[in-house]
């Protein structure tokens, strides 16, 4: 249990049977009055968002997770397949749980997994990631107007829109919230 005034960002409550990650905390003291704080949670889950005031004084449950830094080995077509770097115990994760990671997930990387009651409950992307470019077409320099863009498809299969001027095999860096090309990586 923790205490409505101890909640800080980054800590984990457990709030309607599941997980959830404090994003926002904010204090308010009334003239009159208890003090409260004001917590936005998002659920590690779903990502589902619920907005809580809390008297200061008043204890609520933390949920207990454990984040592991894990090596993601192979994927078969049901799971995923991690390490631990430290036990090196090893993780089957469902695809069906997690279909959105698939496109950011490359063998020999690391990801923090969220474990909660035995099973993994997000695997954290980082918010940018470099891929190398599978497949695109070529354009020619003063086909279009300023600003152009072109579908390109990374080695994972991503399919992104980036500037004309990016080729075949060469790296780019992609903001994994949106899938928008940030710049292109120098090797």
């Amino acid at each position: 249990m923790i205490r409505g005034g101890d909640i800080v960002k980054g800590s984990c409550l457990l709030q309607k049977g599941q997980p959830f990650l404090v994003v926002e905390r904010e204090f308010h003291n009334p003239g009159k009055g208890t003090a409260v704080a004001r917590v936005k949670m998002k659920s590690i889950k779903d990502g589902s968002v619920l907005t809580l005031t809390i008297p200061t004084q008043q204890e609520v449950e933390d949920a207990q997770v454990d984040i592991h830094n894990c090596q993601y080995q192979y994927s078969d077509p049901d799971n995923y397949h991690f390490m631990d770097n430290q036990s090196f115990e090893q993780y089957e994760v469902s695809i069906a749980d997690h279909p959105d990671k698939k496109f950011y997930l490359k063998e020999g990387d690391s990801y923090e997994l969220t474990i909660w009651e035995g099973s993994v409950i997000d695997i954290k992307i980082p918010y940018k990631v470099v891929f190398t470019v599978a497949e695109s077409e070529n354009y020619i320099k003063g086909d279009t107007a300023t600003g152009a863009t072109k579908p390109v498809v990374t080695d994972t299969g991503l399919t992104v829109r980036v500037p004309l001027f990016i080729k075949q095999g060469e790296k780019i860096l992609v903001n994994t919230e949106t899938n928008e090309y940030v710049e292109r990586v120098n090797s």
